[in-house]
């Protein structure tokens, strides 16, 4: 939706707020027009129910106000005395039209008993609240993650649980209005949609405090997500953004950058790209012994056991395996004695974003990464790489639907909605990211640009890490060492748990020294 749809939407929401609830006010010795007022209307609707003008912010927030709207009816039927289970759940079900019924039919027979300020909420109340406090975080501040693939090991393992910030980029509000607060594009148990495609919301982001630099490990929504559900392949579908599936990758390429892959090695704007201490990045490898002689059980439990070596695959050829492989680890195998060539593993050539029949995984490029103002040369030979940039990202203001712009190739020309184009604008930054996993990451390689406003956030916390080895008991499963620790930063990773229990330890005894004080 547009702003000018959603100002008319909005518009008749409060008109329709006004029709059901103007009576009410009436009662409580407000005037009438009041309840047709945006913004006054929440505002005096506050003072009827006598409860914190501030809640007031609570309506207006996205997905949050999902919450607040039921409660807020439940509020104003306890001062009017209807509060019995049957009165609540009249009002949740029928979405507020109860209201309107009490409104037109009933309103005589009400009475307006304003609720003292120091009533104390019940326990549901609480909890309500306590579900609205988590989602502004969950949504707004910072939202657990789990890592569901390998692409990033050894720098971040299957079984991390990552706090990630939104804020660090800026919160976006999310645009999908109508969803289940802190649930992502499913219901669990259900296994169905957890929200509503309509009315979207135009997308807009908060300011944030940096901007996504080379080497940032970024959480953002898939771009080329159409599928129904996260590793199930499915008939194509329109997703919207803040719907599409997570993904996390390590942001090699910024907007205005150019990149390229010469045997594995990245290049970014003609330099080799440094990584941070933390970056343990992991190629595929071809591993051939001497006389074709396969590993000795021996040898392979040393590889294993010793040096960690765990993605050991044998090949129909005898003596030829693949090894998934850290630069130390590298250095490990071509240590051995038996070893008579070691090379990259490659995908075939010309399967890759682009479709230059040159490139594969570990050579790619050179590609440019648009930026925010940039005007692009459409021809035959960048059709291939701006095309979902002008069909599915760029334009805000488009539908969102699952091609925004009618983009095509004919001959040497591109043409957008049907009309020649020699030139593209583009409207906002782009990335490009990768995993630290090279040869076992989907990544831009595959599937291209990931726009700005698919960027969610960055993981800044570890919580939990737990293995998924099944042979081991829960608590051998738990990473210890990882637990409680920051996802950058120069060295070793250090453990923050013990600090951390010690902070709650103190809290609650000083909460308890507190009582304790105020009840002598």
């Amino acid at each position: 939706m547009t702003l000018m749809q959603w100002l008319i939407f909005f518009i008749i929401m409060n008109i329709v707020h006004g029709l059901a609830t103007y009576k009410f006010y009436v009662k409580a010795g407000k005037k009438a027009w009041q309840a047709f007022v945006p913004f006054l209307n929440i505002y005096v609707l506050m003072d009827i129910i006598n409860r914190p003008k501030w809640w007031a912010v609570f309506v207006y927030i996205p997905i949050v106000n999902l919450l607040m709207i039921p409660v807020l009816w439940v509020q104003l039927l306890k001062v009017f005395g209807k509060n019995s289970s049957k009165d609540l759940w009249l009002a949740i079900l029928t979405l507020g039209l109860y209201l309107a019924y009490l409104n037109y039919f009933e309103i005589d027979r009400l009475t307006y008993h304003p609720i003292h300020k120091n009533d104390k909420e019940t326990l549901l109340g609480s909890l309500v609240f306590a579900i609205i406090a988590a989602t502004i975080v969950h949504t707004y501040f910072m939202q657990p993650y789990t890592i569901p693939t390998a692409s990033l090991e050894k720098s971040l393992l299957i079984g991390d649980y990552l706090l990630v910030s939104k804020y660090h980029y800026g919160a976006r509000p999310p645009m999908t209005t109508l969803a289940v607060p802190m649930v992502h594009d499913t219901l669990p148990v259900l296994k169905t949609r957890s929200y509503f495609k309509l009315p979207q919301l135009p997308y807009m982001r908060f300011p944030g405090l940096k901007k996504i630099q080379r080497n940032d490990i970024v959480v953002f929504n898939w771009p080329a997500d159409t599928v129904k559900y996260f590793f199930q392949k499915d008939v194509a579908q329109y997703k919207p953004i803040d719907k599409k599936s997570h993904y996390v990758k390590r942001c090699v390429a910024v907007a205005g950058d150019s990149l390229q892959l010469k045997n594995g090695i990245l290049y970014v704007n003609g330099k080799k790209v440094r990584y941070p201490d933390r970056a343990k990045l992991q190629h595929l490898y071809t591993v051939k012994t001497k006389d074709s002689m396969d590993f000795t059980r021996p040898t392979l439990l040393r590889l294993i056991n010793n040096y960690h070596i765990k993605e050991i695959y044998p090949t129909q050829k005898k003596g030829t395996y693949l090894m998934n492989l850290t630069d130390d680890k590298l250095r490990v195998v071509k240590n051995l004695s038996n070893i008579d060539t070691i090379s990259l593993y490659n995908t075939g050539k010309g399967e890759m974003y682009g479709g230059h029949k040159d490139w594969d995984i570990n050579n790619f490029g050179p590609i440019y990464i648009p930026k925010k103002g940039d005007t692009l040369k459409l021809n035959k030979e960048t059709y291939p790489f701006y095309k979902w940039i002008i069909a599915r990202y760029d334009d805000h203001n488009a539908k969102h639907q699952l091609n925004q712009h009618d983009v095509r190739l004919k001959g040497n020309d591109v043409y957008i909605d049907g009309k020649l184009a020699k030139t593209y604008k583009v409207k906002q930054d782009y990335y490009w990211m990768m995993g630290d996993n090279r040869s076992e990451s989907e990544d831009s390689r595959f599937w291209g640009y990931v726009p700005f406003d698919h960027v969610v956030g960055t993981p800044v916390f570890i919580f939990m890490s737990i293995d998924n080895d099944p042979h081991k008991k829960f608590l051998d499963k738990i990473r210890w060492n990882r637990v409680f620790t920051t996802v950058n930063g120069p060295g070793k990773r250090v453990s923050y748990l013990w600090p951390f229990i010690g902070l709650i330890v103190l809290y609650y005894a000083g909460m308890k020294w507190w009582k304790k004080s105020k009840n002598k």
